[in-house]
């Protein structure tokens, strides 16, 4: 499992919950006709979906009364289990596929086109590609990123809530199933090495180098332990949970993740220093799929590497005026950023203390950020957004920064988090732009008002694509210029390019990589030479990068799709234009394609100029 941004941020993670009528229709009038076995379909593939991934309610927050019965439960990994969701997927699809769209309008045949992109794209993957189960956008069961040795412990310490003692027991079921959860994917992974699926060396290493330092804990320090015994214990729930939960972890999960260890370092023999997907079975074709599962949009691996690098030269001229007017005027911009990166004045102590001071500072950027927010959007979140640092275990092989979002009952807020690994990482002028992409107005605004939507059906809110919703945090970034908030601070401002620029390197050096065949050092030296970044932070994202494929192009492709699509609302509807109700507009739909995007925004213009 990943953090659930991740987990839902890509169409491959078709989804579902209710084992409850009708969660997955929308609220308000009972549909009729051809809308009412859309959702019939919906609620059928949503308690599918349910009992096929049990964690699921434990992310939304309904894992109680109806629902305990999950708590107790991980999902099935093991490639049986693989095999038979794949013709649950084609089984759904035909089906939708039966349902005459033409009779579909408005919100409803919105939330067609949204689910049949879904269920096709990942038809699509299911179909061509046997390696990870199937599907796009991850080969490998096993990286730095992928696999629930770094995923799970997290889960359970961040979603899993303990208020009972029936919640406690449901924790050691969950750390009992965990051991099989390793040895399922470590089938998986036998598998996929049969067929030539063995992740790059680098990768390699950095996985083996994260189970070792897991390993390597002391049982009573490791999360899966000290989290159950720390809430136990405030919660004052009787119960000798120490010993059982050691035990547990001594006998069931430690020999478990040893055996995944051994099968990694077992590899190492074998594994190429190639980047790219391009060498494993159909590469090309894998590549491509995943630019589609990622960005939901048809462009192409060549139009992708071209867009970044016309938006590197583009961005890079706006970067260079910014920062000669911050006193900033020798050598190329990314010489500049990296002297910028460089001056002890941008670092805070790399000392616990210092961590602590950055995540001050961030709060009180949130507070200024959210006092502007009624003149922008006409419907605010009503969920708390918490900033809180990677956990120490993970942060070696974790981005720089991500967010998890609230559950449907309101009960854990939204969570941004920052890595702090190294200070020298997080410099001040580019912190402002990462809280405005991870916070307000970026991923909590959107994925909260997306949860809080009262008309959009359960399955809307948990189907994420990358296209979208990371497009709009990008797009948040910029925004945060319209508002004010670089007003006076330009080289934050510059802060704010230097991350746009970063997102237009990606595209040339993903595409480099996966397609074009681009070793990981060259993509390295360009991402470095352009934006200045320290070595070891570009390392982690390049690395990034091998292991998702396509995701990374998703954040500058979204963006390019909402900018376009604000243009045409403000030519078309001139004086009747008002930025709060075209926010409300592509906020309250939900997370769709890029593709279906369009078509919402369509219909708000319709709208509007309806006088509706």
């Amino acid at each position: 499992m990943m953090n659930r941004r991740e987990l839902f941020a890509s169409a491959t993670a078709v989804a579902a919950f209710a084992a409850l009528p009708g969660l997955a229709s929308a609220q308000g009038a009972a549909p009729t006709g051809e809308a009412a076995k859309m959702y019939g379909l919906f609620d059928r593939a949503m308690d599918e979906a349910m009992r096929r991934s049990p964690e699921l309610p434990t992310y939304l927050g309904i894992d109680s009364g109806a629902m305990a019965w999950s708590k107790s439960l991980l999902s099935d990994n093991s490639r049986t289990a693989n095999l038979e969701s794949r013709k649950d997927n084609t089984k759904q699809l035909a089906e939708l596929h039966a349902i005459d769209r033409k009779q579909l309008t408005g919100m409803d045949a919105i939330n067609y086109d949204t689910v049949d992109f879904v269920l096709s794209v990942q038809e699509e993957g299911n179909s061509k590609f046997d390696y990870n189960g199937g599907g796009s956008g991850a080969p490998y069961v096993l990286s730095q990123l992928t696999g629930s040795y770094q995923s799970t412990p997290d889960f359970l310490d961040t979603a899993h809530s303990i208020e009972t003692k029936d919640d406690a027991d449901a924790y050691l079921s969950r750390m009992e199933c965990f051991a099989r959860t390793l040895d399922n994917e470590a089938e998986t992974a036998r598998h996929d090495a049969g067929i030539g699926v063995i992740p790059p060396d680098f990768v390699l290493v950095k996985a083996i180098t994260q189970m070792k330092s897991f390993l390597s804990t002391k049982t009573e320090e490791t999360t899966l332990v000290s989290s159950l015994v720390r809430r136990v214990g405030a919660a004052k729930i009787e119960g000798d949970y120490a010993k059982v939960s050691t035990a547990l972890y001594n006998e069931r999960v430690k020999p478990a993740l040893e055996r995944q260890l051994a099968l990694l370092e077992s590899w190492q023999g074998k594994a190429v220093h190639d980047a790219g997907v391009k060498r494993l079975p159909k590469g090309d074709e894998y590549y491509a799929v995943s630019l589609k599962n990622y960005t939901t949009s048809e462009i192409t691996p060549e139009e992708v590497h071209k867009t970044g690098l016309e938006m590197v030269k583009s961005l890079g001229s706006k970067a260079d005026a910014l920062m000669k007017k911050a006193g900033y005027s020798k050598g190329t911009v990314g010489e500049r950023y990296a002297a910028i990166y460089a001056d002890p004045k941008q670092h805070y102590e790399n000392t616990d203390a210092g961590k602590e001071e950055l995540l001050a500072h961030l709060n009180e950027q949130v507070k200024v950020v959210q006092a502007k927010l009624p003149q922008w959007f006409g419907q605010l979140p009503k969920a708390p957004v918490e900033i809180r640092r990677v956990p120490k275990a993970i942060e070696a092989g974790a981005p720089g920064g991500y967010y998890n979002s609230p559950s449907l009952d309101g009960k854990r807020p939204g969570i941004y988090w920052i890595n702090l690994r190294d200070t020298a990482e997080q410099p001040r002028f580019v912190l402002p732009t990462l809280t405005y992409h991870e916070a307000i107005p970026g991923h909590h605004l959107q994925l909260s008002l997306s949860n809080e939507a009262g008309d959009l059906p359960l399955i809307r809110k948990v189907i994420g694509f990358s296209g979208y919703s990371e497009g709009w945090a990008l797009y948040a970034e910029e925004l945060a210029v319209e508002m004010g908030m670089y007003k006076g601070a330009p080289l934050d401002e510059a802060g704010m390019i230097h991350d746009a620029m970063f997102r237009a390197v990606r595209l040339v050096v993903d595409s480099g990589m996966h397609y074009y065949g681009w070793s990981r050092e060259q993509a390295v030296k360009y991402y470095v030479d352009n934006i200045g970044d320290q070595e070891s932070g570009a390392i982690t994202e390049i690395e990034r990068y091998c292991v998702w494929p396509g995701q990374a192009c998703s954040y500058m492709v979204g963006k390019l799709t909402f900018l376009k699509a604000r243009a045409k609302a403000k030519k078309e509807l001139g004086s009747k234009f008002d930025i709060r109700k075209f926010h409300d507009a592509v906020l309250l739909s939900g997370g769709t394609p890029l593709e279906v995007l369009e078509h919402v925004v369509d219909d708000y213009i319709a709208a509007t100029k309806a006088g509706k």
